[in-house]
């Protein structure tokens, strides 16, 4: 049985994130694990050394007693999160350490890719029980992540590219999801599942299909499929975008700009960036904040024209304004107090003493993600005849998104 929550998962990662901060600041400090190595010598006097261990055993308690204290503010079930972190955490340095050999870093593969084809390896060769896949966490890590992250964006940087990411969501969203919208109704997919693809698609992944199937009162099943798309076609996307932006000559700006616009998930969006470089994560985070921003206002509009156009819903159930504030990603608003705190209120000695450990853990929870995320990707999901129209429908829509939001990108930050 579930628990009463006393926060949203939003306000959870908003609360984990500034205790993680609060307590660097008055003096906590982790040693964080080394995982480079060029030869098996290396290997052994360094990542395997007794030293390290240490290290990265004490950077577990830490971890898990942040995701125990999440899992209990959320009212989750905390024996779930109990039993899978430690296998979760395992992986994760498995993949770390792969990601860590000087051979592999030549090919500019981050670790969060190989925690990402880990976990998607094991979750699609591997049969482990449903109470592992239901207690995985990778949205909350991400979360927490992000908040972290904001010690890194100066609050100017967000004021100057939000204003332009701003106007690349409202032209992105409005073009990709009437494009969507009607590529579905050419494709003959049914309208509750066209509403949460088109919304998937344009505005932010997941939570726009979560929020937009709230605004309807839309078919798990539906939701589900949905959410396996934005997943699957997330993996494809955060690799190989960069590469090509790096094909194409685009500056750290228009890539960030890009991934920020492009891709759903906002994990794979930090993973991308981080994968081009500091701007363009910057670039990219902010955008994507950006868009989210708009996911209340949708999920409101697309609720009043469902409940004004279905005669099958009760007037108790018509819309009211409250759906923005319920709908709108507070995490972002974290993410921007944390920028604002250390602008302007924190000293630069301060800063400087407490970003590299921050930027770590900041790192490693989104690693824990990325593993979280292969995890809880199923490749079976998309295999069936059933699925073909809203699969091509939405690949389409992706396509289409890619291609616009590139002009669009370019056309606003290539000057920035």
């Amino acid at each position: 049985m579930k628990k009463s929550s006393v926060l949203t998962e939003d306000w959870s990662a908003v609360v984990i994130g500034f205790f993680i901060i609060i307590v660097t600041v008055f003096g906590l400090r982790l040693a964080a694990p080394t995982f480079k190595w060029a030869d098996a010598a290396g290997l052994l006097s360094g990542v395997l050394s007794a030293e390290n261990f240490l290290k990265i055993l004490i950077l577990f308690l830490f971890v898990y007693g942040m995701a125990i204290a999440g899992a209990v503010l959320m009212g989750k079930l905390v024996k779930g999160i109990a039993r899978s972190l430690p296998v979760v955490y395992l992986i994760t340095i498995l993949a770390s350490v792969a990601g860590g050999y000087e051979g592999i870093k030549t090919l500019n593969l981050e670790t969060v890719i190989f925690c990402l084809f880990l976990g998607l390896l094991i979750r699609n060769l591997v049969k482990l029980p449903e109470w592992f896949y239901q207690s995985l966490s990778s949205e909350f890590f991400v979360k927490i992540g992000l908040v972290l992250l904001g010690i890194s964006v100066i609050f100017s940087d967000i004021l100057k590219a939000g204003s332009l990411g701003l106007i690349q969501s409202l032209l992105v969203v409005l073009s990709v999801w009437y494009f969507s919208f009607w590529l579905c109704k050419k494709m003959k997919v049914d309208e509750e599942l066209s509403m949460m693809l088109s919304s998937a698609v344009s505005i932010c992944g997941v939570s726009a299909a979560i929020a937009t199937s709230g605004a309807i009162k839309g078919d798990s099943k539906k939701l589900s499929l949905v959410v396996s798309l934005v997943l699957i076609t997330a993996v494809p996307m955060m690799i190989f975008m960069p590469w090509i932006a790096h094909q194409l000559g685009l500056s750290e700006e228009v890539t960030g700009a890009w991934l920020g616009g492009t891709i759903d998930t906002t994990g794979a969006v930090v993973a991308s960036g981080t994968l081009v470089g500091e701007t363009a994560l910057k670039i990219s985070t902010i955008v994507k904040f950006s868009q989210n921003v708009l996911l209340g206002i949708a999920a409101f509009a697309i609720s009043i024209y469902w409940s004004y156009t279905k005669k099958d819903i009760s007037e108790q159930e018509k819309p009211t304004l409250k759906i923005i504030w319920e709908r709108f990603p507070k995490f972002v608003l974290g993410f921007i107090l944390v920028s604002v705190i250390f602008s302007f209120f924190v000293s630069s000695e301060v800063t400087e003493a407490v970003k590299p450990q921050l930027k770590s853990i900041q790192g490693f929870w989104f690693a824990l993600a990325f593993t979280c995320i292969g995890l809880e990707t199923n490749f079976k999901d998309l295999f069936g005849s059933h699925n073909r129209k809203p699969l091509l429908a939405f690949l389409g829509a992706q396509t289409f998104n890619i291609f616009i939001t590139l002009v669009i990108a370019y056309l606003l930050f290539r000057n920035v």
